[in-house]
């Protein structure tokens, strides 16, 4: 069981996909601040107030923070875009290889010969 895991470890997809993790850990927080400290005050200014996540609405003891929520709401539609962006210019930038030729089997190979055998003789007479 311990040889099994540790095959499933090594494996290449598993590296890759801790690799995007972690990146996209690092870029989650590079949005977020994108948002709380440039978007969020652009946004504030429209609303009268500078900071989105202290919007809160409340009835009776609950209060709604619906600030908050806009931010998140921000993140994931600025975070879902450039991925977006990626895909598509890596898709761009893909190499579509054209399938090789498929070599000719030898039975085509010989009739080829003997059409070419046939067209010299006729060209000759």
């Amino acid at each position: 069981m311990l040889k099994e895991f540790k095959d499933f470890i090594a494996r290449g997809n598993v590296i890759d996909m801790a690799v995007g993790i972690i990146v996209g850990a690092a870029f989650t927080s590079i949005v977020n601040s994108l948002v709380t400290n440039l978007i969020n005050p652009l946004v504030g200014l429209f609303v009268g107030k500078i900071d989105l996540s202290n919007l809160v609405f409340t009835v009776g003891d609950a209060q709604f923070k619906y600030g908050a929520f806009l931010n998140a709401v921000i993140n994931f539609l600025i975070i879902a875009f450039v991925v977006f962006m990626l895909v598509k210019g890596i898709n761009r930038f893909r190499k579509k290889e054209a399938p090789a030729p498929a070599k000719p089997s030898p039975e085509a190979e010989y009739l080829k010969e003997i059409t070419e055998l046939l067209k010299e003789r006729k060209a000759d007479n």
